[in-house]
């Protein structure tokens, strides 16, 4: 078949595919459908719930000989050095293009959702981190990184990123997400994407959609959201990414809204994402997702009945191996139970996708080197700069912070000497790792102990542990308060234990009643502030916590998202003064445990009022966060045409000045404030941001060009419109911290809005 038109290189990817399946059997089309999961136990335990149970059998020698779609998680699933494993991964794909008729290969995923997820790779900080940094250049450069590993281990499809925009913070993946605000998740989110496709790798967006609203915040629980919720909220960041990253592939959502689970929507996947949004890449089923439609949703009774369901619905390749795309699917297509044009339409797709990354092509297998290094200085070096702009100083009243080089340190606490502790639970050792405690970590991750003793030689640091994360035992406290007492200042680094279903305090499946630090760590902080000797608050978390219990009590408070393998030397480099915090707040920090199970983007009923007791105000607001120099904001300029049309733009900018005598990083952050909406609206809401980096006495022109398409919503009709009427566009520090304001009229007709509205607010520096 070495002359035949699909293998032309030089003819369209499409006329290549028609030409290729008008050749194939039912057998070879539906099995480009799923993949398989060669070395994940099927019997004890595995790395999720269920996963034995949601595993057919097979016979890989049989199953081969039909061709493969997908091969999954060849590094991901247990440890192994990486250069054997892209040569195993070879070896494998030559052998499946060997049993088939056509020589294809499968489409070989990963997950590198904080990196590759694979040992020896580097761990960048989780993408809440990333949020943090409003850099959305920074987190391209370092997804291209992640990318050329990728590919460089044979690796075609990695499962990122998340863009669930967070709902509620009690919910486990809160640290897989980029934070509270679409904009942010979604001009984030959509950097990623780039980087990852630059790097000839397709970028897979999940969940589509509607996870992060799960009722109750447990994880793969119904979705209560609205129908302007989810328009307004959940649907926007898959879109940016999409338009504007180019994203390949989209992995349905495990969860149900309304009653519909969204891996049998046709409404979600079809109508929406292909027709509307005019995608023409693949859809993924969640792990397990098909096959939970039948144990676990219940719309189906049988496996064919889910295959069927989701076939239909439009998801095109069944992960993480076969179980109802397989035997079931065939028989009901062969009883005239499910129509043979679905499996047309999805492996059409498949093979499309496999048609542009070369694998339809005679020359597809290049032979891995005969070494891999996936954690190299380069890598670092990004790991390193994301993880310093990503450190979130939220107070310091008395300037305690920058420690003195040679003074007294107490470091307290069950985070500071566990490497664990800057990683999330999608990083390789958390992740897999925890199942082979005989494996060395495979990249050097310094503690903040370590990092702190290495950043200040001349301190005299000691250390005590005080408690563990999650555990009740507090007879560690005695010990660390006398440590405390003995020191100028204490540095308590408190925080969570990332791991998966109920293993750890943060991560999928770990999610919390309340907002309450973990196990016993708020009485340690209860017993070392009753010291009296300063207390710097260090958090390493995958959520924000409650904070208000000891409000005025601290010395400072610095917050870090798990900030990855160098993320110890980044956070203890804001302690000694080397880094300037310049992140910023992806998400609230709640003053009590249990007062905010929601986010900022609250319309006036959600705020505080006369009518309540409780106040959901935050302890500190979205997009907060401090410097160690000073910024002003100067020569504010709006446009004097204070009128435009539903269509129309409007310039405001400002200057930034570094007024203190270090170098820092500005974030001017745009809000939109709209006074007056045919439905509720929140009441102020991120449309713009830039981050400004500055020399002392530097200043830079910032200028944001905003469009009436960002003022959109979606109407009591479900379209989306601009209305005409009154705004306020409000150029802020953080979403409750308002420098520069600017009324707004918009006049004329309601304007309704397609798929080529502004998604974004362009900005400049000069």
């Amino acid at each position: 078949m070495t002359t035949a038109p699909w293998r032309d290189p030089a003819l369209p990817a499409a006329a290549r595919v028609d030409d290729l399946l008008s050749r194939m059997t039912l057998e070879e089309k539906t099995a480009q459908l799923y993949g398989v999961w060669v070395g994940a136990a099927t019997d004890g335990d595995g790395v999720a719930p269920l996963q034995s149970e949601m595993t057919a059998a097979y016979d890989w020698d049989e199953l081969i000989t039909h061709g493969l779609g997908q091969l999954t998680r060849s590094f991901g699933t247990a440890p192994v050095d990486p250069a054997l494993g892209a040569r195993a991964l070879a070896r494998a794909q030559r052998r499946i293009a060997a049993a088939g008729r056509f020589g294809i290969p499968a489409v070989a995923h990963e997950e590198c959702l904080a990196g590759f997820t694979a040992w020896g790779a580097t761990a960048y900080p989780v993408p809440l981190a990333w949020g943090a940094t409003f850099d959305p250049p920074l987190v391209e450069e370092m997804a291209r990184a992640i990318g050329h590993d990728l590919r460089t281990a044979g690796v075609h499809q990695g499962l990122a990123p998340v863009l669930d925009v967070v709902r509620d913070p009690r919910w486990g993946r809160v640290e897989e997400t980029i934070g509270e605000d679409p904009y942010l998740v979604g001009t984030v989110g959509a950097a990623y994407v780039r980087g990852l496709e630059s790097a000839g790798v397709i970028a897979t967006l999940k969940h589509f959609a509607g996870y992060a609203s799960s009722a109750g915040a447990r994880n793969l629980a119904p979705v209560r959201a609205g129908v302007r919720e989810f328009a307004d909220i959940t649907l926007p960041p898959f879109e940016l990414a999409l338009r504007e990253g180019g994203a390949r592939s989209v992995m349905a959502a495990y969860t149900d809204t309304d009653g519909v689970p969204a891996s049998a929507d046709p409404g979600l996947l079809t109508q929406l994402l292909r027709e509307e949004w005019e995608f023409t890449g693949t859809v993924v089923a969640d792990y397990f997702g098909i096959g939970f439609l039948q144990t676990l949703h219940r719309v189906a009774g049988t496996p064919a009945e889910a295959a069927h369901a989701a076939l239909a619905a439009g998801i095109d390749v069944e992960l993480p191996t076969l179980k109802c795309y397989g035997e079931p699917l065939l028989d009901a297509v062969r009883a005239g139970e499910v129509p043979e044009e679905l499996i047309d339409r999805a492996a059409r797709r498949v093979l499309v996708q496999k048609c542009e990354l070369g694998l339809l092509d005679e020359d597809w297998s290049p032979e891995p080197t005969e070494s891999i290094d996936l954690d190299s200085a380069a890598n670092r070096a990004i790991a390193r700069r994301l993880a310093e702009e990503s450190v979130v100083l939220l107070d310091n009243p008395d300037g305690i912070l920058p420690l003195s080089p040679d003074t007294r340190i107490a470091v307290v606490g069950p985070r500071a000497a566990d490497a664990l502790a800057m990683l999330g639970c999608y990083s390789f050792p958390s992740h897999v790792l925890t199942h082979h405690p005989e494996v060395p970590m495979g990249i050097e991750i310094p503690t903040v102990l370590e990092a702190l003793r290495a950043e200040l030689p001349d301190a005299k640091v000691t250390f005590a542990e005080g408690c563990g994360v999650s555990d009740p035992d507090d007879s560690g406290f005695t010990e660390a308060v006398a440590r405390t007492v003995e020191a100028d200042v204490c540095v308590a680094v408190l925080g969570d234990r990332a791991g998966l279903f109920g293993r750890g305090t943060s991560g999928e499946g770990c999610d919390v009643a309340d907002l309450q630090l973990p196990g016993i760590q708020g009485d340690l902080l209860d017993a070392l502030v009753a010291t009296e000797v300063p207390v710097v608050l260090v958090l390493l978390t995958g959520r924000p916590y409650a904070l208000g219990r000891w409000q005025g009590r601290l010395a400072a408070v610095v917050q870090a998202f798990f900030p990855g393998e160098e993320g110890g030397p980044a956070v203890t480099g804001v302690l000694s003064g080397r880094v300037s915090p310049s992140g910023r707040l992806p998400v609230s920090v709640p003053r009590v445990p249990g007062g905010q199970p929601w986010t900022y983007l609250q319309p006036p009923l959600g705020l505080a009022g006369e009518v309540s007791n409780l106040d959901p105000t935050p302890l500190y607001a979205f997009g907060e966060g401090r410097s160690y120099t000073t910024f002003t904001w100067e020569d504010f300029v709006g446009d004097p045409q204070r009128e435009i049309g539903t269509d129309g733009t409007y310039d405001l900018a400002l200057t930034v000045r570094n007024a203190g005598e270090r170098a820092g990083a500005e974030v001017v952050q745009l809000y939109l404030h709209d006074p007056v909406a045919s439905v509720t609206r929140p009441d102020v809401r991120l449309i713009g941001y830039q981050r400004v980096e500055l020399e002392p006495g530097e200043s830079r022109r910032v200028t944001f060009h905003f469009h009436a398409d960002l003022s959109a919503f979606t109407d009591r009709r479900g379209v989306r419109v601009v209305e005409p009427g009154a705004l306020e566009l409000r150029l802020s520090a953080s979403s409750a911290d308002v420098r520069h304001a600017v009324r707004l009229q918009l006049g004329g007709a309601v304007r309704e809005l397609d798929g080529s509205r502004v998604l974004r607010c362009e900005t400049e520096v000069s």
